[in-house]
Order: C-alpha cells, then sequence, then structure tokens
C-alpha cells in the first residue's frame, strides 16, 4: 500500500495531460449540475497539499550547473490540480517548470508536463486584493486528472552569450535566480454536494428572485455566503437555480429595460443592440464552495471590454469534467494565490458550456483579476484550455460571442468597436495612460502575455463580427 505524506493536506494563504483528449464538440452540451458526485464530509470540499521545494542535485553532469529545485517522486493524497507558487507576486520566475504526475491507483506516470511561469492574470496594482498581502507569485494551474504521485522540477533559465578576450572568445554563462518561497500546490477540487432542487419558472420566461429567507442570524455561515452568491443573480434566476436560462431577442430586451431601465441612454431605448442571454451555468451549478472567497462583493462602474483568455490547463478535460476543473481553479486562486474570489468573470469551456465565475451576479459589473492594469470597466472571460498550438473548437468561438452580445449589450458596447480604458500599471503601458483598444480583446493586448493563445487571439476578429451580428448590428 502506498505511503501518504504525514502532513494535512494544507490551506495555504496564496495562483500534454494525463488523461485522453476527447473530440471536440460542435454545439455545447448541457451540464448536469455542477457534472459531480454526491459526496459530504471535510472530503467533498477538497483542500490543498502545499509542499515547500528544496534544491536539486543535477544528474546530467554534462550541463552547466543551473540553479534548480524540486520534489523527486513521492506518494500523495489525491488531487487532480498542479501549480507552483513563490513569495513576491511581482517576482517573475525565469526559468521552466515540469511535473509529471502518478494516476491515481495505478503505478502509470505521466511524461514530464510544462507549467506555464508566466501567470499574468491578476488584480489591478494597488487595490485592496492585490495589496492584502496575502497574494503570491504563481505558475497557470494544470489539470492533470485524478492522481496520488507527483515528481516536480524548477530550473533557472540560463543566459550563455559569447565574449571577445584578450585570448579570444569564450562562452559566459549568466543564471538566473530562482523566486524565493517556492511551493508546489497539489489541488483536490473536491466533489459538490447535490444542489436543492431547482425552482422551475414557465417555460421561455427567465426566473424570478424567491421570497427572503429568514434573518441571517438564524442561517449558518455556509448557507448566507451561497445566498449572497445566488441572490446576486435577483430578477435573473431563482437562489437555487443551477443555471441561468437562454432566451430569446425579445424577452432579453425586456430584461434589458427590466434591470436597467434607469440607466439607459436615449440610443439605447430607441434600439437595444443586445444579443440574447445565453445559458449560463451558476456558481451553485459547477459547485462553488461559498466559504472560500472574501465575503461581500466589489463592482466597477460599467463594462466597456471584454478581455479573452486561457486558463493555460491544458485540454485533456471531459465537458463533464469542467465544474471540477473549475473549482480547481477558484480554490488555487483564493487559497494558493491569494485573491478574494477567482479571478475570472466567467469561464467557457471546449464543448462551448458558459459558466459564472466571480460572484456578484453575472449582469452586474463585477470588478475580476484577470488582466493586470485593465480590470476596472472590463471583464474577463476565459476559455478553460491551452490554446497556443491547439486551436479552440467552434463551440468556443461562438459561446465567446453570445456571451460578449450579451453582456456587452447591457452597456450598450459595440463588440466591433473600440473604447478607452484607463491603466492601473502594467508591463505595457504605465498607470495612469488612457489605451484605445477593441471592445473585445485578448489578454495580450493589455498586458505583455502570450494568453490567450496564438491560435484563439487569432479567432476574436471573426468573434466580433458574430457578437455584433447577434447584436443585430
Amino acid at each position: 500500500m502506498r505511503g501518504l505524506l504525514a502532513s494535512s493536506v494544507g490551506v495555504t494563504c496564496a495562483a500534454a495531460l494525463a488523461l485522453p483528449l476527447t473530440s471536440p464538440a460542435v454545439a455545447a452540451r448541457p451540464v448536469s449540475p455542477a457534472a459531480v458526485r454526491p459526496a459530504s464530509g471535510a472530503e467533498a470540499l477538497g483542500g490543498t497539499q502545499s509542499l515547500p521545494l528544496a534544491p536539486l542535485t543535477s544528474r546530467d553532469r554534462t550541463l552547466a550547473p543551473v540553479a534548480e529545485q524540486g520534489l523527486p517522486r513521492r506518494d500523495v493524497r489525491h488531487f487532480s490540480l498542479v501549480g507552483v507558487i513563490w513569495d513576491d507576486p511581482d517576482t517573475v520566475l525565469h526559468g521552466s517548470v515540469q511535473v509529471r504526475t502518478r494516476a491515481a491507483g495505478t503505478d502509470t506516470w505521466s511524461g514530464w508536463q510544462d507549467l506555464e511561469t508566466h501567470n499574468d492574470d491578476a488584480a489591478d496594482p494597488g487595490t485592496a486584493e492585490r495589496t492584502s498581502g496575502r497574494v503570491h507569485g504563481a505558475t497557470a494551474p494544470l489539470w492533470v486528472g485524478d492522481s496520488d504521485g507527483v515528481e516536480v522540477r524548477v530550473r533557472a533559465e540560463a543566459d550563455r552569450r559569447t565574449e571577445d578576450t584578450a585570448r579570444g572568445s569564450r562562452t559566459a554563462t549568466t543564471t538566473a535566480t530562482l523566486p524565493t518561497g517556492l511551493r508546489l500546490e497539489l489541488v483536490d477540487p473536491g466533489e459538490s454536494a447535490p444542489a436543492p432542487t431547482r425552482r422551475e419558472s414557465p417555460a421561455g420566461t427567465p426566473h424570478r428572485a424567491l421570497a427572503p429567507r429568514s434573518a441571517p442570524t438564524a442561517e449558518p455561515a455556509d448557507d448566507l455566503a451561497g445566498t449572497d452568491a445566488a441572490a446576486a443573480n435577483d430578477g435573473l434566476v431563482g437562489l437555487d437555480a443551477t443555471e441561468i436560462p437562454a432566451l430569446d431577442r425579445q424577452q432579453t430586451e425586456d430584461e434589458l429595460f427590466a434591470l436597467r431601465a434607469g440607466q439607459l441612454t436615449d440610443r439605447q431605448r430607441a434600439k437595444p443592440y443586445i444579443g440574447p442571454r445565453p445559458r449560463i451555468v451558476t456558481r451553485r451549478g459547477w459547485g462553488a464552495d461559498e466559504n472560500l472567497r472574501e465575503r461581500g462583493f466589489v463592482y466597477t462602474k460599467k463594462v466597456k471590454a471584454a478581455f479573452v483568455h486561457h486558463t493555460a490547463s491544458g485540454n485533456g478535460y471531459r465537458c463533464t469534467q469542467a465544474p471540477s476543473l473549475i473549482r480547481g481553479i477558484y480554490r488555487y486562486h483564493v487559497k494558493s494565490m491569494g485573491w478574494r474570489d477567482i479571478g475570472y468573470n466567467f469561464l467557457v469551456d471546449k464543448c462551448g458550456n458558459i459558466y459564472e465565475g466571480r460572484a456578484g451576479g453575472v449582469a452586474k459589473p463585477v470588478l475580476g483579476a484577470h488582466t493586470l492594469g485593465f480590470n476596472s470597466q472590463s471583464m474577463g472571460i476565459a476559455v478553460l484550455g491551452s490554446y497556443g498550438s491547439k486551436k479552440p473548437p467552434a463551440a468556443v468561438t461562438k459561446a465567446v460571442a453570445r456571451l460578449a452580445a450579451w453582456k456587452l449589450g447591457l452597456h450598450g458596447a459595440n463588440p466591433k468597436g473600440k473604447t478607452y480604458l484607463k491603466s492601473g500599471g502594467g508591463n505595457l503601458y504605465p498607470k495612469g495612460r488612457k489605451v484605445r483598444l477593441n471592445v473585445i480583446s485578448g489578454h495580450r493586448d493589455g498586458f505583455a502575455t502570450e494568453c490567450p493563445g496564438r491560435q484563439l487571439y487569432r479567432k476574436l476578429a471573426s468573434t466580433r463580427t458574430t457578437a455584433a451580428r447577434l447584436q443585430g448590428r
């Protein structure tokens, strides 16, 4: 029998797969409530094993010496998502991070898999979320499926250059310094408890909020947190709903006037350019543990732009596993990276299913932590997967267009247009600069990063066109 680590499942204060690839779907496949098995008890909520890395001795003596840290192969408790964090969120890890994992209950190890070292999704500089003292630097998380063994190596980048000397040329090697406090984070997303039966409304009509529950003092804290998150969608759906249903164009326009009657311009009243509301899986639907996040919500003034991301977490998940993947990212963002909630406002799986991200209400301008410097007056849409070399399925781009057409339409934004956002500070634009951006932009447009991946970025032009058409433009 394999031994388990003696340490308990830690809760940290901090952000190529083992599973076989599945064929991309052409259309969205409905996800059952949370797509998870019923569970109860502490184990159902998941957890994080946080393991400090230690210096490694290179077994290949022919290589130039480099700074290297990691962990040798070892048995661990079950986990499905892995990442590496370090102390200072402003320190960049110049080098490579690789992991290999063992499928749970087997002796089968994966090959070495790369973790994206530049995880540039973050809260704006100077905000309470960024300056809380709990924030860590981090790689992007990687989904590996149910695993119970791990090995990791972190190698600093070696810069080799040729120098001319009096005795001729020579090669000089400079090795980067690894960040301090490197830790391996092994995330068990947990299994969501079955959601209560959804309140049904007449076919083709939006759900309405339920009557207020009993006084807060009569409910446990976890019930209150869940109620707060659900109540933020008041007017769209009932408190126990696992999804917000799709609406047709007329229903969406009626809802727009109901939600934003006093905020619409004369032009919007005369011609409300807005796409039909798409189906959205709620936080209850994907099984969010509302006790992980900070209580309360933070809003920006409006939504002028949408930034498209990929999670860089790999493409080996099945769409039925997407809720579990989202729970893993949520726990990694909050407990490992130190954010107040999951960073993205929405997430889209490779089958085109759309999920509510950061709590606060899908129709409201919730302040996210997705595009460092440009979180204010914007929203972040993250596609689950890695799209540097792999083309996104058509279902993905259609879902992003549908979501953008609706959410941007709530605020009168043209998906094919341009807008100005003021930079909060980043590696492309200094704090305070007004930057002209596409209303639908890629993460790389606001920050120097590979996100959302070359292949997904190439699809943004057609996404803008589709979203504008859905708005009736």
